[in-house]
């Protein structure tokens, strides 16, 4: 494996890449888009027309073929450069599921397409409001009928349905009282929205300009040939794909928190409150460098997860524990940056808000903190199951 935190010519070439975008898509981008709650259409071309977002994409389909390290650069310096990389990072990992699982054919139809961005595949649809993370209890069903499947259900949290192309679906295509496993019987769809009826999208105003929706199924019909892999193994699918979710997730927290350390930083050295600037006071300075002493360590596992994934190593441990560890970090510097900015820390024109909200979301999503403890306490420490 790599040396983990070495910064390779490729990786500073990704770096370089996205901080020459920033120059066109800087703060007050950002701060029009908030004011509007609008979906940063611009910025997914700029980014599209670099063909960064292929970059998990094998080049025999037209990506990139970088590796997750690689690719986990571009989203760390999207958020570093004070953006938000939530509009577009599944573009870049949603596709894996495919990779790994799908048919030639379907890989042939897909991913040139989504490797160049003429293809969006930005959602995918697990959760539900009744279940939430207890995903094998889902009751959406897909039911077969001669070449189709019918949809019936309901799904919740599903974001950038809006603006994306195709979605993968997770459904349930066998009754849980008919399966020995209540994770078997789940299966994965890739669905192209552009041709369905019977879907309904309903948008959901939250508290980040995030573009989130719940969405209907009614007898929703679609071909047999959307099926991902083997019908019934979905749950083991989608599961594989998560660990690509965590590690880039971590990433944006990584690049959220050196951000916010950046901010808060630069605004102690030059604040002066008694004659003297804030930043040599203990009690400001010691907050800001354990918060940075902790993004650096958090950011270590997810080089360390990283490097075992692009082995082809188990990394589910690595991946929760870089997600969990990220996402705390981040939202300790965001709390050090809004409280030493004082009053300004509200202000709009600082940014600090907006990110500080921006970054609290990872606590929460896509898996919560709880969610991880469990995890680590069952299949690292073999505790007893929690759930």
């Amino acid at each position: 494996m790599s040396t983990p935190f070495a910064e390779t010519e490729v990786r500073a070439d990704l770096r370089g890449v996205i901080d020459n975008v920033f120059r066109t898509y800087d703060a007050t981008y950002w701060r029009e888009l908030e004011r509007g709650n609008l979906y940063p259409e611009k910025f997914v071309e700029a980014l599209t027309e670099t063909g960064l977002l292929g970059a998990l994409v094998p080049e025999e389909y037209g990506g990139l073929g970088l590796n997750m390290g690689d690719a986990s650069v571009v989203l760390e310096q999207i958020n570093r450069n004070g953006g938000n990389s939530g509009p577009i990072h599944a573009q870049m990992y949603i596709m894996g599921t495919v990779l790994r699982h799908g048919s030639e054919e379907q890989k042939e139809k897909y991913l040139p397409g989504i490797a160049s961005g003429a293809i969006r595949l930005q959602s995918f649809a697990v959760t539900e409001p009744t279940t939430g993370t207890d995903t094998t209890q889902l009751k959406t069903t897909a039911v077969r009928d001669g070449d189709s499947y019918v949809v019936n259900g309901q799904k919740v949290w599903i974001s950038r349905v809006q603006h994306t192309d195709l979605m993968l679906l997770l459904a349930r295509t066998t009754p849980k009282d008919k399966v020995e496993k209540r994770s078997d019987g789940l299966s994965v769809f890739l669905i192209d929205l552009r041709t369905l009826d019977g879907v309904t999208v309903n948008p959901i105003r939250t508290m980040v300009n995030h573009e989130t929706n719940e969405v209907f199924f009614d007898n929703t019909r679609i071909p047999a040939s959307s099926l991902v892999g083997e019908e019934g193994k979905g749950f083991r699918y989608i599961l594989d794909g998560m660990n690509a979710e965590r590690l880039m997730v971590a990433a944006e927290c990584i690049g959220d928190g050196r951000w916010f350390i950046d901010k808060v930083s630069r605004y102690a050295s030059e604040r002066i409150v008694f004659d003297r600037p804030i930043g040599a006071n203990q009690g400001v300075q010691f907050p800001i460098a354990r918060a940075h002493i902790n993004i650096e360590a958090a950011d270590l596992m997810r080089w360390r997860g990283c490097d075992k994934f692009d082995a082809g190593l188990d990394c589910g441990s690595e991946a929760n524990m870089a997600k969990l560890l990220a996402s705390e970090a981040s939202w300790e510097a965001a709390n050090c940056a809004l409280q030493y900015h004082g009053g300004f820390g509200m202000a709009e024109e600082y940014d600090v808000e907006r990110k500080f909200r921006e970054t609290r979301l990872y606590q929460i999503a896509p898996i919560s903190t709880n969610m991880i403890l469990s995890y680590v306490g069952q299949h690292v420490l073999g505790l007893p199951r929690s759930y």
